[in-house]
């Protein structure tokens, strides 16, 4: 079954067609998102645990890092682009025209609220942390490494695409798994680069994950409480 389902088109009453298929279920895949998030939050903030993180990730920069591949550092550096604000804002800026041009504003909702969820928690959590990246890499970043900000937002929007963009069906779950598979190659990119961790990729992901999927699951449980005050009052 896919999570998100879109009819499309407005009803007679004005109402916009649901964004998620299985509410119940996307909600729960969110908590399960959020949760795995919140332990390598918590893991990371107790002493004992960061010191058994932070050897592992050690161990494993030490052991992929000397690895590099001509190709494969070229779709990094693109994907490295791709992450970064000088492309996902503007991506972000045409989007929300479109949907409200559209006057999609379920949709809109759902676009919104996981970047009204997550770009705020970006920030607060690498001051928070203040983790040192890796030592050696290939690209300059100043701020800290916990969680990878590129992890969050591409999984943020490509999660979020699919859900306000894309009707249901065939097309729809395999694009599902696309964004899936897109946050998992923009995140293991950031590891390649030795921008971050392979932990600070990991918590990126699921919290990214969890703002797109919790954040279109929030905006459809308010627009349905709208839409019924509408058509009780039709």
């Amino acid at each position: 079954m896919s999570l998100f389902h879109d009819h499309g088109p407005i009803d007679h009453h004005g109402i916009e067609h649901l964004i998620i298929d299985d509410h119940r279920w996307a909600e729960r895949v969110a908590l399960l998102l959020w949760a795995t998030a919140g332990l390598s939050f918590v893991a990371m903030a107790i002493p004992s645990t960061r010191d058994t993180l932070n050897s592992f990730d050690l161990w494993f920069y030490e052991l992929t890092y000397p690895i590099k591949w001509g190709p494969l550092t070229g779709l990094s550096y693109a994907m490295a682009f791709l992450g970064s604000a000088i492309f996902v804002w503007p991506l972000r800026l045409v989007v929300t025209v479109l949907l409200y041009a559209k006057r999609r504003w379920l949709a809109l909702g759902g676009w919104l609220f996981p970047i009204l969820l997550s770009e705020p928690l970006i920030g607060t959590m690498k001051s928070a942390y203040g983790r040192p990246r890796p030592t050696q890499s290939l690209v300059v970043e100043v701020t800290g490494s916990f969680p990878s900000g590129h992890a969050v937002a591409g999984a943020v929007v490509a999660t979020s695409l699919v859900i306000v963009l894309v009707p249901a069906g065939a097309a729809r779950r395999n694009l599902e798994m696309a964004a899936a598979g897109f946050a998992v190659v923009m995140a293991g990119t950031r590891v390649y680069l030795g921008a971050h961790w392979l932990t600070d990729v990991f918590g990126g992901v699921a919290l990214g994950a969890a703002c797109a999927i919790g954040g279109a699951a929030l905006a459809q449980r308010l627009y349905r409480w709208r839409a019924g005050a509408v058509k009780s009052g039709s």
